[in-house]
């Protein structure tokens, strides 16, 4: 092991294959932030947050979820990029997340299937399958399966939402593959039951993940980063599994990709909060760096792997692993600069919220809630709390969260009206 913080396996710079230069490998990995103004653009809350990440000192910052259609979204309050989105919104957060020479990669998403019933909007995914989420799948719709027409125009959108994200001064973007999302739920086959050529064998499942990735590089040039986010495995019998995983990053092999963040998991088995479906058992920290290992002596590209990381050894373990790349994400909700920290005291240990409940669901979501709630007071510049209940902030998320639906829904009869 090295003697210093600086001189350790995660600070040290790595060139992307875009050539591109992060200067460290500590990565601001995605998170659900629910910040957003009216309209599904960033404001100051998200200018403050994204500034304190950027002086906090990692090198690259990876945006929460940017929806490419404001009709199909996670959440209130989320963002979302298309063809005619006011782009001076999204310029002041590049500008603010690029800060301290650091990289800003956007995310870019389709929910699919997993949309709350109370926000409305398109419930889409490959088949009808609805989440199975015991007494607590009346939360969401059944969805409709797509057709031809919309499947090209998804892609279309990925396509429009990563060239305006380029516009905007991003330096990439990710395309979410991974968590139970749109993509995620073509390459599984719990999920995607067509016949067609976007279903079936897993080349025809994952078609349209690498028709987005090869039509987003065309459109954008090069220089610049197109990355994947993609789950090790479901963690869900008969899902997508970690053998899957391997042979699709093999199909990514050959579409000049610039990394590939693997994770794991989906709402119905919340396997990036460290808890499976299927019976298998996570690390306490790194949760996916067994997987990520294996996968990167064979990648093509650079892997990046997220879940969990609090403590700086356990990242230069990562990265002396083999993987290129280590994804931080609910540590640096309550310690922004825990980077810059960690240069002064290797040994600091990040905080990241633990809810034990019996109810895996309702845990799932105090344990974002307390997320969330450090989310909101970093971006009005206020100290993290690290002793909040969560129950207190289930309850308060909750009840901010039908205040933003309410939002949302006057914003749809605000459009009907219009047309």
């Amino acid at each position: 092991m090295t003697n210093s913080a600086n001189d350790s396996a995660a600070f040290q710079s790595f060139t992307l294959p875009c050539g591109k230069v992060v200067k460290n490998r500590l990565v601001k990995a995605a998170m659900e932030e629910n910040l957003a103004e009216d309209n599904q653009l960033p404001g100051q809350q998200l200018f403050t947050l994204y500034h304190a990440w950027a002086r906090g000192g990692v090198g690259m910052i990876l945006t929460g979820n940017v929806m490419i259609d404001h009709l199909a979204m996670t959440g209130p309050g989320g963002l979302a990029l298309e063809r005619d989105t006011d782009l001076a919104p999204f310029q002041e957060l590049a500008k603010k997340a690029k800060q301290n020479n650091t990289l800003a990669i956007m995310q870019i998403n389709h929910p699919g299937r997993q949309v709350f019933k109370k926000m409305g909007g398109k419930v889409l995914s490959p088949s009808d399958v609805p989440l199975k989420m015991g007494k607590h799948s009346g939360l969401f719709s059944r969805p409709k399966p797509m057709t031809i027409e919309e499947i090209h125009d998804l892609i279309e959108r990925f396509i429009t939402t990563a060239k305006q994200a380029k516009k905007a001064g991003f330096d990439g973007v990710q395309v979410h593959a991974a968590h139970g999302y749109l993509l995620a739920q073509f390459l599984s086959p719990l999920t995607n039951k067509r016949t067609d050529e976007w279903g079936g064998t897993l080349s025809h499942r994952a078609a349209l993940l690498l028709e987005i990735v090869r039509g987003i590089r065309t459109a954008c040039g090069d220089d610049f980063a197109v990355a994947v986010k993609l789950n090790s495995a479901d963690f869900q019998r008969g899902g997508f599994d970690i053998e899957d995983a391997a042979t699709v990053i093999n199909m990514l092999g050959n579409l000049n990709v610039d990394f590939v963040e693997l994770s794991g998991g989906s709402y119905e088995a919340p396997a990036m909060q460290g808890r499976t479906a299927d019976g298998r058992t996570l690390a306490r920290e790194a949760y996916f760096l067994e997987f990520a290992e294996n996968i990167a002596k064979t990648a093509k590209m650079p892997i990046m792997t997220t879940g969990g990381i609090r403590r700086l050894p356990v990242a230069n373990k990562v990265i002396e692993s083999g993987v290129d790349l280590v994804g931080l994400a609910s540590a640096l909700a309550s310690t922004p600069d825990l980077p810059r920290r960690w240069e002064d005291d290797p040994h600091l240990v990040g905080y990241i919220p633990v809810v034990t409940w019996k109810d895996k669901t309702l845990a799932g979501l105090a344990t974002m809630a307390l997320v969330k709630q450090n989310l909101r007071r970093v971006s009005r510049d206020k100290p993290a709390s690290l002793n909040a209940s969560p129950l207190l902030a289930l309850v308060k998320d909750q009840v901010r969260s039908a205040q933003l639906t309410k939002r949302y829904q006057r914003q749809f009869k605000r459009e009907l009206n219009q047309r």
